[in-house]
């Protein structure tokens, strides 16, 4: 019954029975709409107009502040605000600007430059309506200076008739020489445009009429030419090439290949970002009283400068996933200015080695990022503890003695001494402090109830293991979920970048900030980057490595940046690959192709290329054309020969691939076989087979072939690379580490990634003594 209720309520506003019956199924969006409804009803004492419907719908449906919704509604109702955020023809009239952007494109408006189309669409998303949504986001403490507001929502405010007319008018005059050549192909968006940034208030719908009634009067009825659509000119393949190779001119006049914009990297919801110091307009951010003042702080120290951090765990080497996380975090923070720090949280001294504090400092520098400065989570254990002394104080955090076992689990009951005495739980956090527990026998918890239902996280543990940085100072350490967002505050980071496993603890963030009144950054999460046929938790390729299943973290089957390095991957393949992928918040799991392909793309252009034979079968052309051998000229870079040419001898005999050969080729095949000519690389020959050699077991010894030149007769169906005269080298090749796509899911792996590995190798030194009767 409630149901029909509502649907007869938004209909009522205006809404169609589908886009009302839509609007039900999220119920979010159905109750506040039902309470905007309501009110208006009550303040109207009537129906209420299609045109006040759709403001009230438009208000629900972008409203994220609900403490507003009373007040926004009171001014709708009383046509205070009566400017529709419509889509009128392409007009974008009330739109983010992202929609703003959608809807020029859409309409064919592509052919603008990129920055006057967002010119355009900054201009373009100005009315009463978004004006007041953007005033309580940038207002969000109590009260609202209702002077102020309705003065920046343009309340009163009246654009008379003779306004428009004059500002298009003057708009057409700008451009009547371009209007009159290309008639009603003229983009139409650009008189709209002008004539709305003169008059921010008038409504967008009496512009474009206004628009079309004077091109009419200038132009006359559309001519059957004018009818005529534009034709596409459709991207041809070397411009997508020459888009992806672009260069980049050097101050010094060189040239550079350009990895993918740092910006290609932010999709989605990541343009939606708050500047620095407008942290409160991120939906989900808590406002204190205090907010705003602390807010003020920061940007005063920071100079309004965007500031990121890396802050990985010295407990591994950093694989795949962290480069897409160096890449965002310092990427970033690269393309609007900003610095971004390199923070180890050496939190667990039982976990850490030194080599790890290297090899993370290595792989950031060998990606191409220079941390603005590297600092450590130890680096303020001082002031992690005067805080959580401060918790305490303030009946925020408690000591308590469960165990480990117990505290696991979800919705778990409340702590026995969660409401012991704030001076007990100051002298036993002192003792604590001072050695006097063993491990696991007392914890300090702060006194909150997390997204996923865990209750009271803990902040300080007892570890009697000596810290790398600050020795036996310390038996108690701060965890992840207590020192990540002090650290982070210290720091004063601007956007705090995390992965989406960390969504559960975005609640424990905000409250231990604002629970000290210290300045809260904004932690966002993004989905990770997963690859098929691997593992890239480090926990995970530690157990590879104990058990002997790879050599260490850098063999180089595994996906860890050592790994890769050793490999030979260049580090700009992985970093085009990480803007490839991009940043959403969806996980992204990936073929590793993709990274293969990268890499090829980079070495393409940066690696002189060399003919190797890897399972060789000899060929001995019988009527070689010259008496001992002839010198070819081989292009470095096959694809560019203005890189130079390396001299490659081409003898009588020459060593081809096994597999470059069938004696019964199946269908297909377009290599050497009877009958099927096949030409030599970079020769200018193409050979023929005449005689197959083979051995006393049958197998293929040589060939024997004979030549001609490639032009003096039909082409060959394929060219094979060779080698003559060739030099001994060893070449190590590697196949995947794991069968499964999956190796991480049961159901694909029920015995665990473990039992997924490729085939055991054995090497047999000597075969076991002989029986001597067998002899």
């Amino acid at each position: 019954m409630a149901a029909l209720d509502s649907l007869s309520l938004f209909t009522s506003l205006g809404l169609s029975e589908q886009k009302a019956r839509e609007t039900l199924k999220n119920s979010a969006l159905s109750a506040q709409l039902r309470e905007a409804a309501t009110q208006a009803q009550q303040t109207l004492g009537s129906t209420i107009d299609k045109a006040t419907g759709t403001l009230l719908y438009g208000l629900a449906s972008r409203l994220r502040d609900t403490r507003r919704l009373s007040f926004l509604v009171s001014y709708i109702a009383s046509k205070k605000i009566h400017t529709e955020p419509q889509l009128s023809g392409w007009w974008c009239q009330g739109l983010t600007f992202q929609e703003a952007r959608l809807s020029l494109e859409f309409h064919e408006i592509r052919t603008l430059p990129v920055h006057f189309l967002e010119q355009r669409c900054h201009k373009l998303t100005g009315s009463f309506f978004s004006a007041a949504l953007e005033y309580v986001r940038s207002h969000p403490l109590d009260p609202v200076d209702t002077v102020d507001f309705e003065r920046e929502c343009g309340v009163g405010v009246i654009v008379t008739p003779e306004q428009i007319e004059e500002a298009v008018e003057a708009a057409i005059n700008r451009h009547r020489p371009q209007l009159l050549v290309e008639r009603y192909h003229f983009n139409m968006g650009l008189l709209m445009g002008e004539a709305r940034a003169v008059l921010k208030w008038a409504d967008g719908k009496m512009i474009k009429n206004e628009v079309d009634m004077q091109v009419l009067h200038l132009l006359g009825p559309k001519m059957e030419a004018d009818l005529e659509k534009k034709p596409k000119v459709a991207k041809t393949r070397l411009e997508e090439t020459d888009r992806r190779m672009a260069k980049d001119v050097m101050e010094n006049g060189e040239t550079a290949d350009q990895t993918l914009s740092l910006m290609e990297q932010l999709r989605g919801e990541a343009l939606k970002f708050h500047k620095p110091g407008e942290n409160y307009k991120t939906p989900g951010y808590v406002v204190t009283p205090h907010t705003m003042n602390l807010l003020k702080q920061h940007l005063e120290i920071t100079g309004g400068q965007v500031r990121t951090r890396f802050p990985p765990e010295p407990n591994g080497i950093l694989h795949i996933g962290h480069a897409k996380a160096i890449n965002f975090n310092f990427g970033y923070a690269k393309a609007n200015n900003g610095i971004c720090f390199l923070r180890f949280d050496d939190t667990n001294p039982e976990k850490e080695e030194a080599k790890f504090f290297t090899a993370i400092c290595d792989m950031v520098a060998w990606l191409g990022y220079t941390p603005y400065k590297v600092t450590y989570a130890s680096d303020y254990f001082d002031q992690l503890y005067a805080w959580a002394v401060e918790l305490i104080r303030r009946g925020l955090a408690y000591v308590c003695h469960q165990r480990g076992e117990e505290l696991k689990g979800h919705n778990t009951l409340p702590s026995p001494w969660r409401d012991r005495p704030m001076e007990e739980s100051l002298l036993l956090f002192e003792a604590m402090r001072k050695g006097k527990f063993s491990e696991g026998e007392a914890t300090l918890r702060m006194k909150l109830v997390m997204e996923d239902g865990k209750m009271d996280p803990v902040a300080y543990r007892v570890k009697y293991t000596p810290h790398h940085r600050t020795g036996d100072k310390w038996c108690i350490y701060p965890t992840y979920d207590y020192t990540h967002c002090l650290c982070d505050s210290i720091e004063h980071i601007t956007h705090s970048l995390c992965t989406k496993e960390f969504q559960a603890r975005r609640s424990s963030y905000f409250w231990l900030c604002n629970a000290l009144d210290v300045y809260c950054p904004v932690q966002w999460e993004y989905g990770r980057l997963n690859l098929h046929y691997a593992v890239v938790s480090k926990r995970k390729i530690l157990q590879l490595v104990a058990t002997g299943a790879v050599r260490d973290w850098d063999d180089p089957r595994l996906f860890t940046l050592t790994a890769l390095r050793r490999r030979g991957f260049p580090p700009e393949a992985i970093n085009n690959f990480c803007a490839r992928v991009g940043v959403t918040v969806a996980q992204t799991t990936m073929e590793p192709h993709l990274l293969e392909a990268c890499v090829r793309d980079v070495l393409n252009d940066t690696a002189p290329r060399a003919m190797a034979v890897l399972e060789s079968l000899r060929v001995i052309i019988t009527n070689f054309p010259a008496a001992k051998s002839l010198d070819i000229q081989v292009p470095n870079f096959p694809a560019d020969e203005t890189k130079g040419f390396h001299q490659v001898p081409f003898a009588p005999i020459v060593f081809i691939e096994r597999t470059d050969f069938k004696e019964e080729p199946e269908p297909g095949f377009k290599r050497l076989a009877w009958g099927q000519p096949v030409g030599l690389r970079h020769t200018g020959y193409v050979i023929e087979l005449q005689r197959v050699v083979k051995g006393p077991r049958g197998c293929v010894e040589s060939l024997e072939v004979t030549c001609r030149r490639a032009d003096a007769g039909e082409k060959p169906k394929a060219f094979i690379h060779w080698v003559s005269q060739p030099l001994m080298c060893e070449v190590r090749l590697y196949e995947r580490l794991f069968q499964h796509k999956n190796p991480e899911d049961p159901t694909e792996v029920p015995g665990g990634f473990l039992s997924d590995l490729n085939l055991l190798v054995f090497n047999r030194t000597v075969t076991l003594k002989e029986d001597p009767g067998k002899v």
